[in-house]
């Protein structure tokens, strides 16, 4: 494990080549310790269109490499990420925050390499339709017209990525889409972009060819903004917030981009009469101080039945006793620091707006004195489907509860919400909840249990994304489809 070199020069990856940035350079802070950990590349527009041109000039050999040579490239790269993650790790815990345990294991290591071996298999998704009989007419002869149904890749993808988990985020993101075929231009989160350049160290080590990824970045909204409006990038695909994805989908419009965004979401958790209430409990419990409550899945908005609802209350609070606040790199701590001073104020604005409200504040709420940009978790109950800490995502460890008299209520109170991402729900009978799930405006439910299926198509309804990834889907986002037709 490598030592973080403060002082390293950081450069934007264009068409195989490593360039000094433009527009100089802005300081990556510790959230934890407010310290300097790097100078992050600030990319000039023109840079970002540069990176846009190199992939559109890559992109037509890079369609016509064969899968299994670019199956073997994305392997090589897995390799090469396997290899090197170790001495990321203290660059990348740095500017992320993230505890220590979080950052080797989920940060850098196995999920990335894995999301790069997975498509590094063949996956085939053409195929061929039975041939019908058609008629003698106006359009040509009578015969039987066959079609083949084939995935294209869409061409250049700018892949936008969040801060949260942000090289997990673009393996995700660019391993399919180099699968599929497509060049890519890489934006990353300001907060934290160290380790995507990073990773661009062992994409050039892999040997991919030049223009086929390319790095950029920006601590302001003109790269993106760039790379959204030009003609060069066929495709956004963006992780991030609603309002954010709804301008991109508006610039995007002039050049009829094709759209893959994951953006917020209010995660609903039902918990029934007849649940097991310590599980629940643990359950949210387990995702409620994770990564300090910066994950789009976490399950927020607890709709509980009123017979289980105090019980439950007590329970959570019960265990946000254990959850210890403090330096990410002690390992007895659960709960380290949001990304950003600006990102801390604006979850205690969400408590506050909640308590001013009129919901009760069961546990949390206070800051933390650790000098860094702490959030307690906090646990608000009494809480109305009407209040803004109910119906807008603070990303932050905060959980609001309410009570439902029956199912049908608790259905009523979780689609009341602008997104649906994922929710869940917790019952001692898994009949009623799948009954349950089946009525939830969500893309993605969990019957008693907070893990997902890696495997599994995921995206949001509502306002919470546009289209699928993951597993075989991923390879149709980054895809367009063709069908060729003949009469044979």
């Amino acid at each position: 494990m490598t030592a973080i070199d403060v002082d390293k020069n950081w450069q934007l990856l264009i068409n195989g080549e490593w360039i000094d940035p433009a527009e100089g350079t802005y300081d990556v802070i510790d959230p934890a310790t407010t310290q300097v950990v790097g100078h992050a590349p600030e990319a000039s527009v023109e840079q970002a269109l540069d990176a846009a041109a190199a992939a559109r000039a890559a992109a037509t050999v890079w369609k016509k490499t064969p899968p299994a040579e670019r199956a073997e490239m994305i392997d090589r790269l897995a390799d090469e990420v396997a290899a090197r993650c170790a001495d990321w790790v203290p660059t990348v815990q740095a500017e992320t925050g993230a505890l220590q345990r979080i950052t080797e294991t989920l940060q850098v290591g196995g999920p990335a390499v894995d999301r790069f071996r997975y498509y590094a298999k063949p996956i085939d998704l053409d195929e061929s339709l039975a041939p019908v009989p058609v008629e003698k007419g106006p359009l040509g002869p009578a015969g039987l017209m066959s079609a083949r149904v084939k995935l294209q890749p869409v061409g250049v993808v700018a892949a936008i990525t969040p801060y949260n988990f942000p090289i997990t985020n673009v393996a995700g993101k660019i391993a399919p889409a180099l699968a599929a075929g497509c060049t890519t231009v890489i934006k990353p989160a300001p907060q934290d972009p160290l380790g995507i350049f990073l990773l661009g160290e062992a994409v050039a080590a892999a040997g991919f060819p030049a223009g086929v990824v390319n790095i950029v970045n920006g601590a302001g909204p003109e790269v993106p903004a760039a790379l959204v409006e030009t003609k060069d990038v066929d495709m956004i695909s963006f992780t991030g917030s609603s309002p954010v994805g709804s301008r991109i989908m508006e610039n995007g419009a002039k050049t009829m981009k094709r759209l893959l965004m994951e953006l917020g979401g209010k995660g609903a958790a039902i918990v029934t009469d007849d649940a097991d209430i310590g599980a629940a409990a643990q359950a949210i419990a387990t995702v409620w101080g994770f990564h300090s409550g910066q994950i789009c899945t976490a399950p927020t908005r607890v709709i509980a039945h009123h017979d289980v609802y105090d019980q439950l209350v007590e329970t959570l609070k019960t265990f946000s006793g254990f959850m210890a606040i403090g330096d990410p790199k002690d390992p007895g701590t659960i709960v380290g620091p949001v990304i950003t001073e600006l990102h801390r104020d604006r979850v205690e604005a969400f408590i506050k707006a909640g308590t001013d409200a009129g919901a009760t504040l069961v546990c949390g709420g206070e800051r933390p004195d650790f000098g860094g940009y702490y959030v307690a978790p906090t646990l608000l109950a009494d809480c109305t489907p009407d209040m803004h800490v109910v119906r807008e995502e603070a990303f932050g460890p905060v959980i609001v509860v309410m009570s439902c008299d029956d199912d049908d209520q608790a259905v009523s109170l979780a689609n009341d919400s602008d997104y649906g991402l994922y929710s869940y729900v917790f019952s001692g009978d898994t009949n009623r909840a799948y009954r349950i799930a089946q009525q939830l405006e969500t893309g993605n439910v969990g019957l008693n249990v907070i893990q997902p299926h890696m495997e599994a198509p995921f995206g949001g309804f509502k306002m919470s994304g546009v289209g699928r990834d993951r597993g075989k889907w991923g390879i149709e986002a980054y895809s367009e489809i063709q069908s060729i037709n003949w009469i044979g």
